[in-house]
């Protein structure tokens, strides 16, 4: 069973875990309680905690500009040397030049994960939205940030489910900033139309403060375990979200 530790300690989850140490985190563009925008903050509560710098994918949403060319906020050379986490996909993950996601959506790996196919899906909507879908051999990771209304949550999922129906099977873990508040997903994480049944805990992410709203979820069609709230000083002071962390069967 995977236990969250140092990167010095981790060696290709693929090869010898049964599960994938996942988290997800809404990095609000590194705009702080305080109302600061501080990148450096963010990448110091993500190295200080073992469950987010030891994770073996860890998905960060609103993590570049919200404005084309939409430019990265952290430093991931930083990320890559202390944590061994590297970008899944490079700049084929990227909008553009300046990003280190796409629109705001950020896959990190483990260095030395093999990663196979990667594709980008811009969703619909007047903001900025997007989804990245890495395989990582035995598992699928869509990484989304969805919108607030419920009929775009609608299209959007379906977009993606769509677009997963044209790839090779395989299980898929569906995480990031869903922005559902219901606990049993509503309509858009419905099996009619995200085209799988995707099951995962409920847990309040937001707002960072007083967390009573869980936007922030790990689904799989696998078995999710051990989900928690990362609910620290450190990121409360660097978001409004908090970060989720959980395991996954693959």
């Amino acid at each position: 069973m995977t236990t969250w530790c140092s990167k010095t300690q981790r060696v290709g989850f693929l090869a010898i875990n049964a599960d994938l140490a996942c988290a997800t985190w809404n990095i609000h563009r590194a705009k702080g309680a305080d109302g600061r925008v501080d990148p450096g903050r963010v990448l110091r509560a993500i190295l200080d905690e073992p469950r987010l710098a030891g994770a073996d994918a860890l998905v960060l949403t609103e993590a570049d500009g919200e404005r084309a060319p939409h430019p990265g906020l952290l430093d991931l050379d930083r990320l890559a040397v202390t944590a061994g986490l590297v970008p899944a996909g490079g700049r084929a993950a990227a909008w553009g030049t300046e990003s280190h996601g796409f629109l705001g959506t950020l896959v990190l790996v483990r260095a030395g994960t093999p990663v196979g196919r990667v594709s980008v899906i811009d969703l619909p909507g007047v903001y900025p939205r997007g989804a990245v879908v890495a395989d990582l051999a035995r598992v699928r990771l869509v990484a989304a940030h969805l919108s607030l209304g419920q009929p775009l949550r609608i299209a959007q999922m379906r977009g993606i489910a769509q677009h997963l129906a044209r790839l090779p099977a395989l299980p898929v873990i569906l995480l990031g900033d869903l922005n559902e508040w219901r606990p049993w997903g509503g309509m858009a994480l419905s099996q009619r139309v995200a085209g799988r049944r995707l099951t995962g805990p409920a847990l309040a992410t937001f707002p960072a403060r007083w967390p009573v709203l869980p936007l922030d979820r790990i689904l799989s069609e696998q078995t999710v375990a051990g989900a928690e709230v990362l609910d620290t000083p450190a990121f409360r002071a660097a978001s409004d979200h908090l970060p989720l962390v959980a395991r996954v069967g693959v």
